[in-house]
């Protein structure tokens, strides 16, 4: 695997035409897409006044804030974070970030595994459906979920 520098990964972007306030741009250059058997990464960047809306991740996630200020919720807790500081998000908890700074919050996400899913607790889309995003080793995928119960073979 080659490595990957942050300022050269295409970023893609979240926004909801629900709620003007989300509005992220990420990417995950190490995942089991790239090759790797049992981490993924996550980079992540929010203009001020912007945010992650809140959301579980399938694995327990360790954010490293690289530049900015802002706050993380974790479950029902608030912080404020900034550059150099460090949280853990256990697996299946809530969790979102605002930029509360007056620039750009960078943020890398550490999960423990290559395979992860990632659900929506917000609606970001008109409709029922909860958005769902998997990272598999076929790659990212993004899908709109009516029922979160498994499927009757």
């Amino acid at each position: 695997m080659k490595p990957v520098n942050v300022s050269a990964i295409k970023l893609q972007d979240l926004t909801s035409p629900l709620d003007a306030t989300v509005g992220v741009n990420f990417a995950f250059p190490i995942s089991a897409a790239s090759g790797a058997a049992n981490s993924s990464l996550v980079y992540f960047e929010i203009e001020p006044g912007k945010r992650l809306p809140m959301h579980h991740d399938g694995q327990e996630e360790v954010l490293f804030v690289l530049q900015g200020a802002g706050a993380a919720t974790i479950g029902d807790s608030t912080v404020a974070v900034r550059a150099g500081d460090l949280a853990v998000v256990p697996a299946w908890v809530p969790h979102g970030v605002v930029n509360s700074g007056d620039s750009t919050l960078k943020v890398i996400g550490f999960f423990g595994s290559a395979v992860i899913a990632h659900m929506f607790a917000e609606r970001l889309f008109p409709g029922d459906g909860s958005f769902l995003i998997l990272h598999t080793p076929a790659g990212e995928s993004a899908h709109v979920a009516q029922a979160l119960q498994p499927a009757v073979a």
